[in-house]
């Protein structure tokens, strides 16, 4: 029995710090000498959030994707030409594509059996995930070149803290998670891990603990981002459970979890890391995508060739895109300016362009074998926290 929908109430924001009286005049101001009343200081507002050190403020404490919406692109990556990065595993490249023209404009070289196109947390660099290569290509998304690729063991999947402290690499073959230098990716700690498969993330409002999904193992662990240590895990309520990308909603108060076997999502509090509740989605549940207006999140369902659309504030599924002559929709992104998710058609050796306001398929383009998670690049954010282009 699939149990029902969780509900509940998480964090509030903390209160405005009272105004502190001071004395008089000083010698650094003298225009206060010749007062006779106390010098009272503007009120100081401590952050809404009390975040991660060194993570950038969350910018509002209801919507954690704040900082995402349309063409809202950083300094640092505004002249980088728009494009979509598909790593194909079986063909061990990387296909570039033009979205404008949804044409293969370049194909690249990489190592073997790349998984996933990461953006680094500083933007500048795109990350492909060599992970039988057990190495990562840099690639310059300003000039769409690679550089020279970096031993990393087992890069099935890389994420980066939320104040760009530590790369973390999902060994998902080794079992560990490998805390890294997020620039030369010298390895810093390594966090031993029992389940097997670990693969996908997502952070907390508050950046302080992450929750990741171990495949093969159909388990979930919760991992303290300061310590770098596992502090929690628990098996999923579904024989055979075999849990994918994961994605933290807007007001961060649950975690949404795709899982492939039991063909839907877990919703999880990850507060209290209780047993979560299921939502039934579509058969091969595995992508997870928020729209840009952060009310909508697409749902690519890999074993039947359908997309679902779930409303996050009445907690369903209001739509279901199908795609015609069926395909595999897996992993992607939504363009900058919200219009079209992109996901890669992990079955058929293509891609699939799909209209957010209507579920029309745009365009279908041939790539190379195997395609997996391909990044659409640039996107709105101020930074990374990995994967395809999780951005806050």
């Amino acid at each position: 029995m699939r149990p029902p929908l969780l509900t509940r109430a998480l964090l509030t924001a903390a209160a405005l710090t009272a105004l502190a009286a001071c004395g008089g005049g000083s010698g650094d101001r003298p225009d206060r000498a010749a007062t006779t009343k106390a010098a009272v200081p503007a009120p100081v507002r401590k952050p809404a959030v009390d975040g991660l050190p060194g993570m950038p403020p969350v910018l509002d404490p209801k919507d954690v994707y704040a900082a995402d919406r349309p063409d809202k692109l950083s300094p640092v990556v505004k002249d980088f030409p728009s494009r979509v990065y598909v790593p194909n595993t079986e063909s061990d490249t990387v296909s570039v594509i033009d979205p404008e023209t949804y044409e293969v404009i370049r194909t690249l070289r990489v190592g073997r059996q790349p998984q996933h196109v990461v953006p680094s947390w500083d933007l500048k660099t795109l990350w492909v995930n060599n992970d039988r290569g057990n190495t990562l290509t840099p690639i310059d998304p300003r000039t769409g070149r690679t550089g020279k690729p970096v031993d990393v063991h087992d890069p099935y999947n890389l994420y980066f803290t939320p104040n760009g402290k530590y790369a973390v690499v999902m060994a998902s073959l080794d079992r560990e998670l490998v805390f890294r230098d997020p620039h030369t990716m010298k390895r810093i700690r390594t966090e031993p891990v029992t389940c097997y498969g670990v693969n996908h993330a997502d952070f907390s409002l508050d950046g302080r603990y992450f929750i990741v999904s171990c495949e093969f193992s159909g388990e979930l662990l919760k991992v303290d981002t300061e310590k770098m240590k596992v502090i929690a895990q628990q098996r999923l309520p579904f024989k055979g459970a075999m849990p994918q990308d994961v994605k933290v909603s807007p007001d961060g108060k649950r975690f949404y979890i795709a899982d492939m076997k039991a063909d839907g999502l877990w919703i999880l509090d990850g507060d209290t890391f209780a047993r979560p509740a299921f939502l039934p989605t579509g058969k091969g549940t595995h992508g997870l995508y928020v729209s840009r207006d952060s009310r909508e999140m697409y749902v690519s369902n890999r074993g039947e060739g359908t997309i679902s659309v779930f409303d996050f504030a009445r907690g369903e599924v209001t739509h279901k895109w199908r795609l015609p002559h069926g395909g595999s929709p897996d992993m992607g992104g939504v363009s900058s300016d919200g219009k079209v998710l992109w996901l890669s058609g992990r079955y058929d050796a293509e891609v699939y362009a799909v209209d957010t306001r209507t579920g029309k398929q745009l365009a279908r383009i041939p790539v190379g074998s195997g395609p997996h998670g391909l990044a659409v690049y640039p996107q709105p954010g101020r930074y990374s926290l990995g994967h395809t282009g999780i951005f806050r």
